[in-house]
């Protein structure tokens, strides 16, 4: 999955704020190897500035449907809005992202129902007073992350079924960097397999992450060897989609990695 970003403010540096460049960068993932783009308008860094639902449609809008009469790939709409889906959706979109997993918007389910597409559900620990939320965090809460994050992924994968997502069509993502610290990072991608017994597909999204930075010492713009690294781990430990800034050379360890390990 390449990450197509046009919110201004990323954390990895890598905004695009004019169309032209994002959808000139989308044709180059392709052409490298992608299977999926995954379009998103707003930051989900720590400390974001959240924009209007206007705002959000108008920056994504566009390029998706740019987009949709050029590839050939699915397109990721990257929101926790359910009005921005709808219109991500209508434009061409084939795969709705929501990062909260349908706690802050169930919406976001009912429209993957209605329209019959996958939708990835994420563990998000920071409305719980994860490290880098505004709560205050409560430590005795990650005695086991692990054990965190799968219940909240099974109650998430419990409220999609119930609202009439297809079983087929839910992924889990246990959201590296959201709400835990970067040794808790480490932890899931070393317990990754665990996640195995809710029995549906795991997407990762490390890329340019900060326990890499912690680890390595680097910029964002400096994670590459690191992210390969952790890439290549979570093909290992079951992961079956891997959510990537630089496209080329991590589809290459994709395939290494899978030839080794699913041969």
């Amino acid at each position: 999955m390449g990450i197509i970003n046009l919110s201004p403010d990323s954390f990895s540096g890598d905004g695009l704020a004019v169309p032209e460049a994002a959808v000139e960068q989308a044709r180059r993932f392709v052409k490298d190897g992608a299977d999926i783009l995954d379009v998103g308008g707003e930051s989900t860094r720590p400390g974001f500035a959240p924009v209007s639902v206007e705002e959000e449609i108008d920056r994504v809008v566009p390029v998706i449907k740019k987009l949709a009469t050029e590839i050939s790939v699915p397109i990721s709409i990257d929101t926790s809005k359910s009005e921005v889906a709808r219109e991500a959706l209508k434009a061409g979109a084939a795969v709705l992202n929501d990062v909260w997993g349908l706690k802050r918007d169930p919406k976001l389910g009912e429209l993957a129902a209605e329209h019959n597409v996958p939708i990835i559900l994420m563990s998000n620990q920071r409305d719980k007073g994860g490290y880098d939320s505004k709560i205050k965090r409560d430590t005795s809460y990650y005695q086991d992350v692990m054990g965190e994050v799968t219940a909240s992924l099974q109650q998430s994968l419990e409220t999609a079924l119930q609202i009439g997502v297809p079983r087929e069509n839910i992924i889990l993502d246990p959201g590296i960097g959201f709400g835990k610290t970067w040794q808790q990072d480490m932890e899931i991608i070393r317990r990754l397999g665990e996640l195995r017994a809710l029995g549906r597909p795991i997407l990762v999204g490390a890329s340019r992450k900060s326990f890499i930075g912690k680890v390595l010492d680097v910029d964002a713009g400096d994670r590459k060897e690191g992210d390969a690294a952790v890439v290549a781990i979570s093909i290992t430990m079951g992961a079956d989609i891997v959510r990537v800034h630089d496209v080329q050379e991590m589809v290459r360890v994709c395939r290494m990695s899978d030839a080794i390990i699913r041969s």
